[in-house]
């Protein structure tokens, strides 16, 4: 079941994300077209912005699933009622929080955007963006049964619907009227419409969660809860400044019109990041009920043959990054000058392969609910890049900032993980962790060298030509030297496992 779960979460993760990734491109292409690449920074910058302020959030859902595995597992409704009420009713104090914080930040919105010359005022954009978020918070927590009990299927297959529906309106919107207020509008409607739907979903599917009658989560509970919130939040903080400053450093020193060129390559680092994630996140829960075993060996090599798929994933989408998102981006937006040189894509794909090398890590750590011990690594990360970005910005540029990132993730990568996750989870030896990684890192660099030099030396007139013939070489030159390097190894059997796993149950699924 646990298998079978994770592979129906992982494939809708899949059709969920790339219906995204699609829209997302098209609509990104459109939005250009129709209001420009000043009003792509304001969107791309207020929206790093609100992603700051969502620490407020404290990393309550993350928490109160970690606890709801074990009574979904055990059947225990009273248990599970009591702690959906009491996520509830902490959504709605967060609610309220953020809401207070959002709008004092917006007296500093000037000094974060600087000049800009659109029509609309940015303190009203910016309202928007804060009621966008406020609406989820308020309707958002059933969900999280969906996530413990492994349905996160149920929820992409909504979102799917959200995606294609919200998307189709705004284009219309931005063709018709050009008019990035109406655009934001019905972002709002129809996030609040989605978690509406949810809610409906959730009520059927678990009606006891609507029963009056609710007991107290209990003092263990409740302290174990405060406890992860309270690493969390330090998890989070630190999460914010290494990754989501970013915009805010680009915009305060070289202007919201550079924030805008970047968003464009954010969008693509993004949308394949959240295929990616969500891949992981639907294993987090089957993740959790292996750990409520006991079985440290069996855990382990779990992790090892997870953390293979992870390098796999993580080499052949930077190596495929690097490679075509130049061509790509000229196809996709049709001008030359909204590209990033080619020493700024050195890092920011580097960047790119740490923080996907961390996700098989991240979920043993978060179905483990690992928060507090490493509470205080995440403000150090955060440090580190915040001195090395601002410092390195203002000498090289853009690049700077996603040098500082590199750095400062590393404290994580190689310190922190090893030490309170791989550790204590498995009883095995930092340094394995280690070099298991610096290995797939080293293979990853020659790999990435050894395509950079096909694409380079074989140029096509044709852009469409060009980005088809980048992607290709990438995905099969680095699928093939996987395949030599590991093909006897313990790991590759098991991803050729899981492949056979794949196609059977999509034959089984066809036979009914």
């Amino acid at each position: 079941m646990r298998l079978k779960n994770s592979i129906r979460n992982s494939i809708m993760s899949i059709i969920a994300n790339v219906i995204t990734i699609l829209l997302g491109f098209i609509t990104q292409r459109i939005f250009i077209q129709n209001l420009g690449i000043e009003y792509t920074g304001i969107n791309s910058l207020f929206t790093n912005v609100i992603s700051m302020l969502a620490i407020t959030e404290l990393g309550m859902g993350t928490a109160i699933i970690s606890n709801l595995y074990k009574p979904i597992s055990e059947g225990d409704e009273i248990r599970i009622k009591a702690l959906m009420d009491f996520y509830k009713k902490c959504y709605r104090i967060i609610a309220i929080v953020f809401f207070s914080i959002g709008i004092i930040s917006m007296f500093f919105l000037k000094n974060i955007v600087g000049e800009v010359s659109i029509k609309e005022n940015i303190y009203f954009i910016f309202f928007l963006f804060l009621m966008d978020t406020v609406c989820s918070y308020l309707l958002t927590y059933k969900r999280s049964i969906l996530y413990a009990d492994q349905k996160n299927y149920i929820i992409n297959i909504v979102h799917i619907g959200y995606l294609i529906i919200m998307n189709t309106i705004q284009i219309i919107i931005l063709m018709v009227f050009h008019n990035y207020i109406t655009y934001l509008i019905i972002r709002i409607i129809f996030r609040v419409t989605e978690n509406v739907v949810l809610t409906i979903i959730a009520n059927k599917m678990y009606p006891y969660i609507k029963g009056k009658k609710i007991e107290d989560i209990g003092k263990d509970t409740f302290n174990d809860i405060i406890k992860k919130i309270k690493g969390l939040f330090f998890h989070k903080v630190g999460g914010v400044l290494v990754l989501g400053t970013s915009n805010i450093i680009i915009s305060a020193f070289l202007g919201v019109k550079m924030v805008g060129i970047y968003s464009n390559y954010y969008i693509i680092i993004n949308a394949i990041n959240q295929l990616l994630a969500q891949v992981y996140y639907s294993l987090t829960a089957s993740v959790g009920d292996l750990l409520t075993e006991g079985n440290k060996e069996k855990a382990y090599h779990i992790y090892r043959d997870l953390n293979f798929l992870n390098f796999v994933f993580s080499s052949v989408c930077a190596i495929g990054f690097f490679n075509t998102v130049q061509p790509f981006i000229k196809v996709w937006l049709g001008n030359e000058e909204y590209l990033l040189s080619t020493i700024v894509l050195i890092p920011l794909s580097i960047n790119f392969y740490i923080q996907n090398m961390r996700k098989a890590t991240t979920a043993f750590k978060d179905a483990a609910g690992i928060f507090h011990v490493d509470r205080y690594i995440p403000i150090v990360e955060s440090i580190i890049n915040l001195i090395i970005a601002i410092s390195l910005v203002n000498i090289i540029g853009i690049a700077g900032v996603f040098i500082g990132t590199i750095i400062s993730s590393l404290v994580l990568f190689l310190y922190s993980y090893p030490k309170f996750v791989y550790k204590p989870l498995f009883n095995k030896s930092c340094k394995s962790y280690i070099k298991e990684h610096i290995e797939y890192f080293i293979i990853t660099v020659i790999m990435g060298g050894i395509v950079f030099f096909i694409t380079e030396n074989i140029q096509f007139v044709n852009t469409y030509v060009q980005v088809a013939f980048n992607a290709i070489v990438s995905i099969i030159i680095t699928a093939l030297l996987i395949f030599c390097i590991y093909r006897k190894s313990e790991e590759f059997q098991y991803f050729v496992r899981m492949i056979k796993e794949f196609f059977k149950y999509i034959h089984t699924r066809k036979e009914r």
